[in-house]
């Protein structure tokens, strides 16, 4: 099954389940790393997760696989919290983070750097602005590899 499909249903089955135990789900992966096959669950909420959420999530996500059965392949059940420093994968993500400070990762130099950190302004389809040191910087979306919320210490 091509992964895009896989994930499509992946987040049908995952999300019902996430959202009726109070939780959001914030991302879905499926990887392989070292030879092993990994199903990692990302969930979230305003107070932030325990070991406790991530367990009830796992049990419930885990009898519901193994029912529907969607990955033909052997795998690893991860469910965890994005973390404090967080990729920041969709518009939703981004809109969440207005006013906090992210670092923008580069797939090819623009101006002359790869890496942006700064206060996020805003965003659309095209760009995402950050301003930095005084100075407003528009960097393009098809140059963007990853966008990291950084967290405060």
């Amino acid at each position: 099954m091509d992964k895009n499909v896989l994930l499509d249903k992946l987040n049908e089955l995952v999300t019902p389940i996430v959202e009726q135990l109070g939780y959001e789900l914030y991302h879905i992966e499926y990887v392989k790393e070292q030879g092993e096959n990994y199903l990692r669950v990302y969930i979230d909420k305003k107070e932030g997760i325990s070991l406790e959420d991530c367990e009830k999530v796992s049990r419930r996500l885990s009898d519901m696989l193994d029912e529907e059965d969607p990955i033909a392949d052997g795998y690893y059940l991860e469910v965890s919290s994005p973390g404090i420093e967080r990729i920041l994968y969709t518009d939703k993500h981004l809109n969440r983070y207005i006013n906090n400070i992210i670092m923008i990762k580069l797939s090819k130099l623009f101006d002359g750097n790869k890496k942006y950190e700064g206060n996020l302004v805003s965003f659309d389809n095209e760009i995402v602005q950050i301003e930095a040191e005084g100075k407003l910087i528009s960097v393009p979306r098809d140059r963007i590899k990853r966008i990291i919320l950084k967290g405060e210490f």
